[in-house]
């Protein structure tokens, strides 16, 4: 088997997406998020997700200009704020992302959510298909320009996609979803790769409380594999590109080594975890 490192998921748009990425989410701006960016590298990462929110673009820059790694080789992610629904402020924070980085443009850039997040569990949203729409032609601009290569979304559903298509006559080419055993949302992922869009899963380790899980605990030791390992080979088999988050440079690099497969039995039990 591949080496996760060599492999990638096809864009619709001919372009590809290393199969595994470094999250960044809750890694603060300096020499933590410097630091796990360049053990990633170290590694053999090309891909790493951060976002404007996350307050830490400037350390990914820097960590992926010093690796002196050619900036063709390395994809980077990065995401309008959730609470930007103007044209005007996509505009801006677009911008703004890819002076943060300072790599010349941004590979993949999202809608960070569909709705602002204080309004994300309101059981009647607000649905923000005009600015959604606003905001999403802004991105296409940016590939238009080159400033990015592809524009994608995160947490959308289904109906946001498709409210999302019918405004812009365009379709988001990656949507980035939390995605962990336990909380695996098969319906809109089968959605998804039905309309030929990458589905990226954050927090595929449900932001840690899979590990040490009596739930794995049989399946660790059956495939002697970490329960990170094990989360991970989970997402890979249903065709969801994992972003695991580590600030230490073995988990970084421990996370690399899925050349193993789950037995079906197993993928349906993890299956089951989700209610």
């Amino acid at each position: 088997m591949k080496n996760v490192l060599s492999q990638s998921f096809n864009i619709k748009n001919g372009t590809s997406i290393p199969a595994i990425g470094l999250g960044t989410w809750q890694i603060p701006e300096g020499e933590v998020c410097y630091n796990a960016v360049r053990a990633a590298l170290d590694a053999g990462y090309t891909h790493i997700d951060t976002a404007f929110a996350y307050g830490n673009e400037k350390s990914v820059g820097k960590a992926v200009r010093d690796s002196g790694i050619d900036r063709k080789k390395i994809y980077v992610t990065s995401k309008v704020p959730a609470e930007i629904k103007t044209a005007d402020g996509a505009r801006e924070h677009i911008m703004r992302s890819v002076d943060n980085l300072g790599l010349g443009y941004v590979d993949l850039m999202l809608i960070h959510a569909p709705k602002p997040w204080r309004e994300m569990n309101d059981k009647f949203p607000y649905r923000y298909e005009k600015e959604n729409a606003a905001v999403f032609n802004e991105l296409l601009s940016a590939v238009s320009s080159g400033a990015v290569v592809t524009a994608g979304v995160s947490n959308f559903i289904e109906s946001d996609i498709d409210n999302l298509v019918s405004s812009c006559n365009a379709l988001p080419l990656v949507n980035q979803i939390r995605a962990c055993a336990g909380d695996f949302k098969k319906n809109l992922i089968d959605y998804c790769i039905k309309k030929e869009i990458v589905v990226e899963g954050y927090s595929p380790l449900a932001t840690g409380s899979l590990i040490g899980s009596d739930l794995l605990k049989p399946l660790c030791e059956k495939y002697k594999r970490s329960f990170s390992q094990i989360c991970l080979r989970y997402l890979l088999a249903h065709s969801v590109l994992p972003l695991p988050k580590s600030t230490h440079a073995e988990f970084i690099k421990e996370n690399t080594d899925l050349d193993f497969e789950l037995e079906d039995k197993d993928v349906a039990y993890l299956d089951s975890l989700t209610k």
